[in-house]
């Protein structure tokens, strides 16, 4: 594994290069963010570990540039800064985790472990492309049914193209993939083993195109668009999703509900205030106030109240500690509990805010000089029942972003007029949180454009001229994938009011939400619903969130689920535990909502655009 580390304190860069290099990982240092930009061109890396505050290129910035190119390897933020803005601010810009300085190397460590472990693909029992088949266990191909007896570098060929589809591979890049340094091969060797395998595929009855020649670039799998428009359309609107306006007074509504039993679990604490001034505490009180303080440190930090979040916490450790409390100490307490009840007279969510604004537009389409084309667009889309925005160029796209939630973006431009403004228009439009999948609609045959272009948007690439109605079928079929994947999650906490919260924040955003409050009842659960994304608490009565999580890592079916703790407790030693037992990611739940859903989103947009791209043809 080799990973690049972006840091200008040589210090600093020194210590991660040792403790990487004794990991055995491979490490690279940058000392500017220009020269992280320029390694990144000339190297492939498994990871980026990325300081925010560099000279000639910031890490933000950075970040920001990566993305945009459609670099996807995982990045690491590391930074000083610790505030809720900060850290959305890196996660926007496309970071996958951060690290705050100073940290413990154990917890760094593992945080590295999980991403390289995340970037890896789940291993397919069966790799399939049409007609074609592969069995990587047993290593038999077929097109057909038809056997095919191929040699093991057209094996490696054939593997290679099935598990990155619609991925175009340079010469250079199919040598530097399945030729080892050793082996050292010329180029002509790539083209004789693609020769010798398209013969085989043809006499066993593919196309003689079936691998297809990208001239310029390379070589790739072509698929065909078989399925007529009228069918993708009816399949859009069936498996269309509600969508409903999800805004910072739906989640002050969902706090007006849950205020009262936050303030019954106040109550509580105060009985223990009076019966400890009276030394009458019984045991079982003590039990249930420090069970309803800790409900209290979790429940309060998820709608904005931090410091009551803080207070609750103070509580429960005084609580759990069982030592007996002298004069101060109850004191102490009861001022604590008094300042608890204040917190909640305020507002909720004072220090953040989350909305997001639906409209009924499925697609956006940007066309500049060709306004017949426009027409034939609009014209046929307006009787084939599909919603698309029109503007006129790559800013108006930009602003309309702001409006709507889309579902695809086609753009139908002159980029051989691109001057630089242009291109970091496009980079900006590229780079969304949640990402929207970009379709390119364009005449240019201009090489040095279109390697701009492909390195900025991958997901479809479309040579004019072309026939409308082609054109709607591929936006259609993004609309059906997408609406009919908006993911399924699944929530493990023994608190009802965090599992009420995160329904009434996810649901709106077209996320299915499974909740559950009683861990014993969890593996039949999971399996039941098969979520995308699993959410756990740590501290849960029974069973723990980390046991859980251990269980699911030790099943193979859910070996590659991604795993969220939500916790109040955020210490280095729950973090390493949890990180060792599989999780990947840990989040306070003093976590605002709009924090909170760039995770999530981050995680299961990136999955569902890779599920997108790889089923939509060409």
């Amino acid at each position: 594994m080799r990973i690049l580390v972006v840091e200008d304190d040589e210090c600093t860069a020194k210590a991660l290069e040792e403790v990487l290099g004794s990991q055995h990982y491979i490490v690279d240092v940058a000392d500017n963010g220009l020269l992280g930009w320029e390694l990144v061109e000339a190297s492939t890396y498994d990871l980026i570990l990325l300081d925010v505050v560099l000279p000639r290129l910031g890490g933000i910035e950075l970040c920001q540039k990566l993305r945009s190119h459609n670099y996807q390897t995982p990045i690491l933020l590391l930074t000083a800064q610790n505030s809720s803005s900060d850290k959305v601010l890196g996660l926007d810009a496309g970071a996958d985790d951060y690290v705050v300085k100073p940290f413990e190397v154990k917890e760094l460590l593992a945080r590295v472990r999980v991403l390289l472990r995340r970037n890896n693909k789940p291993i397919q029992a069966v790799l399939e492309w049409e007609n074609l088949r592969l069995i990587p266990g047993s290593c038999e191909v077929t097109y057909d049914g038809n056997l095919l007896s191929l040699t093991p570098k057209e094996y490696l060929l054939l593997e290679l193209f099935l598990r990155n589809r619609n991925i175009v591979f340079s010469r250079s890049d199919i040598l530097d993939r399945l030729w080892s340094i050793e082996e050292a091969p010329k180029e002509d060797t790539v083209t004789a083993h693609i020769k010798g395998l398209r013969q085989k595929l043809t006499k066993a009855g593919a196309p003689s195109d079936f691998i297809e020649t990208v001239y310029g670039l390379g070589y790739r799998l072509k698929g065909s668009v078989n399925s007529p428009l009228k069918a993708s359309l009816l399949k859009s609107e069936t498996k269309k999703s509600k969508k409903k306006e999800q805004t910072k007074e739906v989640l002050t509504q969902a706090w007006g509900k849950l205020k009262p039993q936050n303030t019954d679990r106040i109550e509580v604490l105060e009985k223990i205030i009076t019966a400890l001034e009276d030394n009458s505490l019984e045991k079982e009180l003590r039990v249930k106030g420090y069970s309803e303080a800790h409900k209290l440190a979790g429940g309060l930090g998820i709608f904005g109240f931090n410091e009551g979040s803080r207070l609750a916490r103070e509580i429960e450790q005084i609580l759990k500690s069982e030592v007996i409390l002298n004069r101060n100490d109850l004191l102490h307490l009861g001022d604590l509990v008094k300042l608890l009840r204040q917190e909640l007279d305020k507002p909720a969510f004072e220090r953040g805010d989350f909305s997001t604004q639906y409209n009924d537009y499925p697609a956006i389409v940007a066309i500049d000089d060709d306004l017949q084309f426009a027409k034939t667009i609009l014209k046929l889309a307006s009787a084939s029942g599909i919603r698309i925005k029109l503007v006129r160029n790559l800013i108006a796209a930009k602003k309309a972003l702001t409006k709507f939630q889309l579902d695809v973006i086609l753009l139908n431009l002159p980029f051989n007029k691109a001057n630089e403004d242009c291109w970091n228009c496009l980079a900006k439009l590229v780079n969304t949180t949640p990402p929207i999948p970009v379709i390119l609609c364009t005449a240019d045959d201009n090489l040095s454009n279109r390697v701009k272009l492909s390195r900025l948007v991958t997901h479809v690439f479309l040579q004019k001229p072309l026939l409308p109605e082609h054109l709607l079928e591929v936006v259609s079929n993004f609309s059906t994938q997408n609406r009919s994947e908006t993911g399924k999650v699944m929530v493990v906490d023994d608190d009802p009011q965090v599992l009420e919260f995160l329904g009434e924040l996810l649901e709106p955003c077209g996320l299915k939400i499974f909740t559950l409050d009683e861990p014993l009842w969890f593996w039949d659960i999971l399996a039941k619903n098969s979520p995308d994304l699993l959410i756990l608490d740590v501290e849960m009565p029974h069973v723990s969130g980390i046991e859980l999580c251990q269980i699911v890592r030790n099943e193979p079916r859910w070996s590659e689920l991604p795993i969220i703790f939500f916790t109040v407790h955020t210490d280095t030693s729950t973090m390493e535990k949890a990180f060792n037992a599989g999780a990947n990611e840990c989040l306070s739940k003093s976590m605002i909502g709009s924090e909170l859903v760039t995770h999530i989103f981050n995680r299961l947009e990136r999955v569902r655009l890779l599920r997108t791209i790889n089923t939509i043809a060409n």
